[in-house]
């Protein structure tokens, strides 16, 4: 295991219950509203995967403990910080409606900030389920937050502690730290901070061949532009392993529907060139794993606006897996105490989070926990990667079990 201050940037999600302070808390952090979608902040919450970066800093000459910033300077002695990691943080919705969007960040991230208010027992509906995640991907590198503690006293954190303890027992968070913060104020921000620098994951090889999941997905061009003046599409997202360069063929996959029966699809993947990169301050002309980028392409911009080519992964031509319609998985069920005990059945059907592609699927074999399972639209996946499996009991989609290809 290696710190990922030598290999630059640390994608770190956030998860938790909807209204716990997830996106007041990356402000906090990166100085950045994440909820910048219109329906977000119609309806006060985060509906779309929101993402910010920043640079922690530290002030080697402050002798106060609070020497962690994201600022220029240190708060204390208004001396240099210099910087020690970069980050990026990925604001993930907790609405159970919208939990799809969670399981597609947990598929992105090197840790998590999981964040509990403390204004409300522990757990709440939505904490377990993001739980779930967690130990369904085998993400180990946790931090709790314990948000809104000045709503409730030191009296009141303290009882809530002991509930969020209780809570993780026998979890992949078993042994993570509880880091208590006022995110309005900024109040022990700087503790958080310093205990991100500690995390230790895997690091990413650089030398293979690359693979980007697609997150987000944008037309950059104003409306009447100058046909003259049209920008490409622009793809953005993470690269777990490999390194683009501007100026390198890419393969989108799977791509475009190009069928004209509305009955049916037939995806074709996408040649393109990177014309530009970004990591959201500045421009690049390479990118590693870890953080997150825009690529600017030669893509047609009807095809990437509004986000829809969320799901595509990216590399060089000829070095993806190919695309997939019918999925062969080994089913295991979670343990909760709020969905029947119903074995899956032919027919039924499946939401699959494969990667940042989010699915509907319908059921075509079911034998014990080997499930066969045909999808709406075809995905692009290797053996053995993690499914996370939506089921609808009463009208409603949970987070049911997760299954392996």
């Amino acid at each position: 295991m290696e710190n990922m201050i030598e290999s630059g940037v640390l994608n770190i999600g956030t998860l938790g219950h909807i209204d716990h302070g997830k996106t007041t808390l990356v402000k906090a952090i990166t100085h950045k509203w994440t909820d910048v979608h219109s329906e977000s902040i119609k309806r006060n919450m985060t509906i779309k995967l929101g993402y910010a970066d920043a640079l922690i800093r530290k002030c080697d000459g402050c002798e106060e403990p609070e020497a962690y910033t994201t600022y220029d300077k240190c708060k204390n002695c208004d001396g240099e910080a210099k910087p020690v990691l970069r980050i990026s943080l990925l604001d993930a919705p907790g609405h159970e409606t919208l939990m799809a969007t969670a399981i597609a960040v947990a598929n992105m991230i090197h840790a998590i900030l999981f964040v509990i208010a403390a204004n409300e027992p522990c757990p709440m509906q939505q904490t377990k389920e993001h739980m779930m995640i967690m130990n369904v991907l085998g993400i180990r590198n946790v931090i709790i937050v314990q948000t809104k503690v000045d709503l409730v006293g030191r009296e009141g954190a303290m009882k809530h502690y002991a509930q969020i303890k209780e809570f993780v027992k026998g979890t992949v968070a078993e042994k993570a730290p509880v880091v208590p913060v006022v995110s309005s104020q900024e109040a022990n921000i700087d503790v958080l901070l310093e205990m991100i620098t500690k995390l230790q994951v895997q690091k990413a090889d650089p030398g293979a061949d690359p693979f980007m999941y697609v997150a987000r997905s944008f037309d950059i061009n104003k409306p009447g532009i100058d046909a003259s003046g049209i920008n490409g599409g622009v793809i953005g997202g993470t690269i777990v392993r490999g390194r683009l360069r501007v100026g390198d063929e890419i393969e989108i996959r799977p791509g475009v529907n190009t069928s004209e029966d509305q009955k049916k699809e037939k995806y074709e993947p996408i040649i393109t060139v990177i014309k530009g990169m970004n990591n959201g301050s500045e421009d690049i002309t390479e990118a590693y794993p870890g953080g997150l980028i825009g690529i600017l392409t030669e893509v047609d911009p009807a095809f990437t606006k509004a986000d829809s080519m969320v799901g595509n992964v990216v590399g060089h031509v000829g070095k993806l897996p190919s695309m997939i319609s019918i999925v062969s998985m080994k089913f295991t069920k979670l343990k909760r105490n709020d969905i029947p005990e119903r074995a899956i059945t032919e027919n039924e059907p499946l939401i699959l989070s494969i990667g940042t592609a989010t699915v509907l699927g319908f059921v075509i074999k079911a034998k014990r926990d080997n499930v066969e399972v045909r999808l709406k639209h075809p995905v692009c996946a290797d053996s053995g990667t993690k499914v996370a499996i939506m089921r609808n009991f009463a009208q409603r989609w949970k987070l049911s079990g997760y299954g392996v290809i």
